[in-house]
């Protein structure tokens, strides 16, 4: 197998050079991008990412823990399975991941009707977050997405606390105390987040408790995509 240079061998000592060299090879990235929330089976890492082979899924998690990025676990009984998970270092690479999507949002060749993980679309959320004004207490949301690319998935569990002094998403177990709950597939509440629909028109979205807090976690996190770049995409044009 023929190895590709790096930039460090063509005397290149740029740090955001070395960083190309850790990261830039296709769906290491993106690999990173999904291990952000926690780790993650083989199996599942396979499942989040359509398109990628299991060989380049090996190699690249292969150079990922070589670089010092990725550990991998074993988990102990019952599980007893292999898990991948970011180093401390690795982690900050969400930073990374956020700062691209900023950046990204205002292309128009945005992809607005492709479909996204569950992480992802969190990671996105994330990426965006501010704080909620018109409330002086946290208002708490549990959000269960279930991914609408393949039929038969499980949803998966986020706990977001909204208000003004910020929002923040996390994945964990969801608390019997939250001030509203939401069920939607990925399709469905991408196009709230993302597509900028009402909430009013939402298909497919079970909202029950505190719509005002669902609401305040939409207007917080909701990406301020360009109008520019809804048209030349095909998506909606509303804010």
């Amino acid at each position: 197998m023929v190895t590709r240079r790096t930039y460090g061998s063509y005397n290149d000592g740029c740090a955001a050079a070395h960083a190309l060299d850790l990261i830039g090879d296709r769906w290491a990235l993106i690999i990173v991008r999904e291990l952000v929330l926690g780790p993650k089976r083989f199996i599942d890492l396979q499942h989040d990412i359509p398109g990628i082979g299991p060989s380049v899924l090996s190699r690249r998690l292969h150079d990922l823990e070589e670089s010092g990025i990725v550990d991998r676990r074993l988990l102990p009984r019952p599980a007893d399975s292999t898990v991948y998970e970011l180093t401390d270092w690795g982690r900050e690479l969400e930073e990374v991941n956020a700062a691209l999507s900023r950046w990204a949002v205002r292309s128009p060749r945005l992809p607005l009707q492709a479909d996204m993980s569950p992480d992802t679309l969190v990671l996105a959320m994330r990426a965006h977050a501010r704080p909620a004004p018109g409330s002086d207490v946290p208002r708490r949301v549990a959000l269960q997405l279930t991914d609408s690319r393949s039929a038969g998935n499980e949803p998966v569990g986020y706990l977001a606390t909204v208000g003004p002094a910020g929002t923040r998403i996390t994945k964990e177990p969801i608390p019997d105390d939250v001030d509203a709950r939401v069920q939607a597939s990925t399709s469905a509440w991408k196009a709230l987040v993302i597509g900028g629909s009402p909430i009013e028109d939402a298909q497919g979205i079970v909202i029950t408790g505190d719509a005002a807090a669902v609401q305040a976690l939409l207007t917080a996190t909701r990406l301020q995509v360009p109008d520019v770049t809804r048209r030349r995409s095909g998506g909606s044009s509303k804010p």
